[in-house]
């Protein structure tokens, strides 16, 4: 067993500080390896994408599209990981399930904005399952299989015409 007074970093992971600016002896002295005066030879750079005055690459590119800053970030959950879970015993397919559940038996890591049941894989348990959406073929296949699917995303409401 190693005592405490014997301890010491791995051969090769550590390596002495280079000190710059201490004399010609040294071999990184007058300038220290920056080269000679300009921006680059001062401290405080910081040039990333600038390109002389010229109208940098990014700016220059066309922009397109738009990122929705308020869109909901959902916790997609497929049928083939209900039916993992419900195999392995971390879900009981005869209680209710909504996100919380699927939080607390390790299926999704967090709901997110919502949790949003998706049709990949097959579904063969009866479920009484509570989402904030579901897809067509979802919703489909709960009630193929004799489930209940309850979404409980709000209804867009109409727009007031003028």
């Amino acid at each position: 067993m190693t005592k405490l007074n014997e301890l010491s970093p791995s051969r090769g992971s550590t390596r002495n500080r280079m000190r710059v600016g201490r004399g010609p002896g040294s071999g990184k002295g007058k300038t220290a390896g920056r080269g000679v005066k300009g921006q680059k030879a001062r401290s405080g750079v910081a040039i990333a994408g600038f390109e002389g005055g010229q109208m940098p690459l990014h700016m220059r590119m066309p922009k397109r599209g738009f990122n929705n800053p308020f869109a909901k970030q959902f916790a997609e959950v497929n049928f083939w990981r209900l039916e993992q879970a419900i195999a392995a015993g971390k879900l009981d397919p005869k209680k209710p399930i909504d996100g919380a559940v699927l939080v607390a038996c390790g299926i999704l890591r967090r709901q997110k904005d919502g949790v949003k049941l998706l049709g990949k894989g097959e579904l063969s348990a009866k479920l009484d399952i509570t989402v904030y959406a579901a897809s067509a073929s979802a919703r489909a296949a709960v009630e193929k299989a004799g489930g209940k699917l309850t979404v409980t995303k709000p209804e867009p409401k109409p727009s007031p015409e003028a």
